[in-house]
């Protein structure tokens, strides 16, 4: 590729060029961890935060079996966020009424959008009116399985309270950002995608700032029970992402948002700055040999992508998140396509992986 014949300097340079994208807020709600620097500390001491399923979500028991069998799921555990029925209503200037047909999901992002805009030191009255834009990745419709079954449980809330776009377009609504509001939703790779998303508007300028992130809640078991049926999930119940041990996924379940301000804008008004995103990529495997079968050559073509997006060289690169599913497929595969990028020309220097899903 054509970066690869420029010096690193020329690169960094070229890239200064346009307006990078700093994240200035942060605000988050997983299992084990209430706020970012929680989860910073559950990360730092090696907390397992997986725990049997609660009493609240579904019966564990019923729905149990070592065996595949219809109907049934091979592990009762998961990562779970506490008191996710619990909700200050008033505080966002919404009914009980409008409340109570409100997915979860909906709440949870309201919470930790205000407190991703505190983070950032934003005060919400000072981004009234202005082009602020919201991506949410979302893509769980266990609210509508569960409590939405029964069409008298359908009042005038109820289709606003559910659907994936009301999630995003109610941040706007709520803190009156007229910037563009979407849901989107990837599969596992919601979040990144909206937090691409998100950096191609403010740079493309339908933005001047934005929340990005995304959301997911475990409320039926239905998701869990097809997982299992497809023998994805791990019989024991944890997560091995990139041990010879790993048998499989453990769902989890969480919010996590960022506020994101061009770089440049961000130092002007300085602003404090958690990271700065220089480039990412969003690719499609295409035809392969199954339609959640990973394909190694899509995802080294993201990579490498991704990193001439970002004018850097993939062996400067000394950590990368990965995806990390802790399965006997995918962890191979992307293993491989992260050897083949950014293992070259690394004169002894090593990469560091890890991934935060075995946490929870």
């Amino acid at each position: 590729m054509e970066y690869q014949n420029s010096s690193s300097s020329d690169k960094m340079e070229l890239k200064t060029q346009k307006d990078l994208i700093a994240v200035i807020g942060l605000g988050c709600r997983f299992p084990g961890a209430e706020n970012p620097a929680a989860f910073w500390k559950l990360l730092k001491d090696g907390i397992n935060a997986i725990t049997e399923i609660p009493e609240d979500r579904w019966d564990k028991e019923h729905f149990f079996s070592k065996e595949t069998e219809p109907g049934k799921m091979n592990s009762r555990n998961g990562g779970f966020i506490k008191d996710i029925a619990y909700f200050d209503s008033n505080f966002f200037n919404i009914s009980p009424t409008e409340a109570d047909s409100m997915d979860p999901q909906q709440r949870l992002l309201l919470e930790i959008a205000y407190e991703t805009l505190e983070d950032a030191g934003q005060q919400s009255k000072n981004l009234q009116g202005k082009k602020v834009g919201v991506f949410v990745g979302i893509s769980s419709i266990d609210y509508a399985h569960t409590y939405l079954r029964n069409p008298e449980q359908f009042d005038i809330y109820a289709l606003s309270g559910s659907t994936f776009s009301a999630a995003a377009n109610r941040l706007s609504y709520t803190f009156d950002f007229k910037g563009p509001s979407m849901a989107i939703d990837t599969a596992c790779s919601s979040s990144l995608v909206a937090i691409h998303l998100a950096c191609q508007s403010i740079q493309n300028g339908e933005a001047e700032m934005a929340l990005a992130g995304g959301v997911n809640l475990l409320i039926s078991p239905l998701v869990s029970i097809s997982f299992s049926q497809a023998q994805a999930t791990s019989p024991d119940g944890q997560c091995k992402a990139f041990d010879a041990s790993a048998n499989g996924i453990v769902r989890g379940e969480g919010v996590g948002l960022v506020f994101l301000k061009p770089l440049s804008k961000a130092i002007e008004d300085g602003d404090p700055i958690y990271a700065v995103i220089r480039g990412s990529s969003i690719l499609q495997d295409g035809l392969t040999n199954g339609l959640l079968a990973p394909n190694p050559a899509g995802q080294k073509a993201t990579l490498q992508a991704a990193y001439e997006s970002s004018c850097v060289l993939p062996e400067q690169v000394a950590y990368i998140e990965t995806h990390g599913t802790g399965t006997l497929l995918g962890d191979p595969v992307e293993a491989k396509a992260l050897g083949e990028v950014v293992g070259k020309n690394r004169n002894g220097s090593p990469c560091k992986i890890g991934s935060v899903k075995t946490n929870f």
